[in-house]
């Protein structure tokens, strides 16, 4: 048995459009979408972008995900100037963790911590 693919249902927060216009912003595509979900990718990636809100879930969900160039990813987002855009958004630089990874932390409008590495 082999699994071939995984979408995790992001959750929004309580500005499902916002939310949306940030994944857009940063270089992901809407696939389809209507009030209540969509699904966004960036090359291979997809995930299914919940309107739905739930403050401490959102605070403790993160997401893994893997990039070709940690440092342009990086740079590319500096660019972006998110969180003059999106308030609450945060970006770390790229670090090797404790756990032996490379990676970045993205937090988004709702909360959610994307580590890309």
């Amino acid at each position: 048995m082999k699994l071939s693919n995984l979408r995790p249902f992001v959750p929004s927060g309580k500005d499902y459009a916002l939310a949306k216009a940030f994944f857009l912003d940063i270089g992901f595509v809407d696939n389809w979408s209507d009030e209540a979900l969509c699904e966004l990718q960036f090359g291979d990636a997809k995930f299914l972008l919940q309107n739905f809100q739930h403050e401490e879930m959102q605070k403790n969900f993160m997401v893994y995900v893997n990039v070709d160039d940690l440092d342009a990813f990086y740079e590319h987002l500096v660019k972006l100037d998110l969180s003059r855009k999106y308030p609450g958004v945060k970006c770390s630089r790229p670090e090797k963790r404790p756990w032996g990874i490379r990676e970045l932390h993205l937090i988004d409008p709702a909360g959610v911590c994307w580590h890309f590495a």
